[in-house]
């Protein structure tokens, strides 16, 4: 799968004559949690050539292709990327932290890290997470029985709001492992025997839902649901000055920062 992707990037810089700048893992592979038929969640950043940038009308600023049943290879143009970091996009912050890196450009990464700390708006975040476990509590886990991969993406957002709501200065890490240090020590044991469970199981394998695990993701989201609003808002000053300085940098050709 390494060399499909590497090979998909190259096609993918020449048809549509940009740069790759970063290319990681955003799924359950970086998360920490995959099945062995778990696909390849690929996202990344690019830039056009400058002239791109210099006309009346913008472009598209997003690549995406057909998913089959291993590639998931999505990702945004350079401008959008650094817009979307300034809005404290949640999905944004995961593939910025993400353990596994495919590409890079170097020093990119570097080059945007210490900007996480002062675009981090945790309400943005909470609400980010609060959408992904609103449709595990009222969709997906509503029987007596629901997919362990539904089950475990609600796990990890619950803990990624209740990490925001604990620490609202702090983005929520993206690793599963981490998030487990704001998971309460009751939950420990059912927690690791499904984590045993679906390192061997099918992407659409069903389990019994245990009811206290369920309940307690249901209690998160209802004292989430009423914690956004009193969180605090985006820290000042305006980051806008810097993201426009790394944004001219990582113009092609790269200029060495």
């Amino acid at each position: 799968m390494y060399t499909r992707i590497q090979t998909a990037l190259i096609q993918l810089e020449t048809t549509h004559g940009v740069r790759i700048l970063y290319v990681c893992e955003a799924g359950s592979r970086a998360w920490g949690f995959p099945s062995p038929g778990s696909d390849y969640d690929v996202r990344f950043v690019y830039v056009h050539p400058p002239e791109w940038y210099l006309t009346l009308d913008e472009g598209p600023d997003t690549l995406s292709f057909p998913i089959d049943e291993k590639l998931d290879l999505a990702g945004w143009e350079l401008r959008k990327a650094l817009k979307l970091l300034r809005g404290s996009n949640a999905a944004l912050y995961e593939w910025l932290q993400s353990p596994v890196v495919y590409q890079e450009v170097p020093g990119f990464r570097a080059a945007v890290a210490p900007l996480l700390e002062s675009c981090w708006n945790p309400r943005a975040g909470l609400h980010h997470y609060l959408g992904l476990v609103r449709r595990g509590v009222e969709e997906d886990l509503v029987g007596v029985d629901g997919r362990l991969k539904r089950l475990f993406y609600t796990l990890r957002s619950t803990l990624a709001a209740r990490w925001i709501q604990q620490q609202p200065g702090v983005a929520p890490p993206m690793a599963f492992q981490q998030l487990r240090e704001v998971l309460p020590a009751a939950f420990n044991e059912v927690v690791d025997e499904l984590l045993a469970v679906k390192a061997t199981a099918d992407e659409k394998m069903t389990v019994p839902l245990p009811a206290v695990l369920v309940a307690f993701l249901q209690e998160e989201y209802a004292t989430a649901v009423l914690t956004r609003s009193t969180l605090p808002m985006q820290r000042l000053p305006d980051p806008t000055p810097v993201l426009n300085k790394l944004f001219q940098a990582w113009l092609w050709p790269q200029v060495v920062l």
